[in-house]
């Protein structure tokens, strides 16, 4: 059964932007693991971030820090989920998670399905 779905769509220049304007604002959004990648890789893993939210309601107090956008050794994306995010998904019946990511012509975009 579907509980939840996300989407989110990033640009990446503005992304790219508001990231120099902003100090600190990449530690906040980010996990050390996904600093390092490129900014398209970081928009498409924010809209991702901002789509999960969305699947689970957007409920006040999920930390960003709580989800971490890794690629599986397939090559897909998939999340891993701590703390808060954890905690909502369990309270939602969430067992499964799946997620696309692309970015294109200056476009990150993330769909998130959250299943119980």
């Amino acid at each position: 059964m579907i509980v939840g779905v996300g989407i989110d769509v990033v640009d990446v220049e503005r992304f790219g932007q508001t990231l120099e304007r902003t100090p600190g604002l990449l530690d906040r959004l980010f996990t050390a693991e996904e600093r390092g990648l490129p900014l398209n890789s970081l928009a498409a893993r924010f809209a991702a971030k901002e789509a999960l939210a969305k699947a689970l309601g957007a409920p006040v107090g999920l930390q960003w820090h709580d989800c971490t956008v890794r690629r599986g050794e397939d090559g897909r994306p998939h999340l891993q989920v701590t703390g808060t995010v954890e905690a909502r998904a369990d309270a939602l019946g969430v067992h499964a998670m799946h997620i696309s990511l692309s970015h294109d012509a200056g476009i990150a975009s993330a769909v998130v399905v959250a299943e119980g």
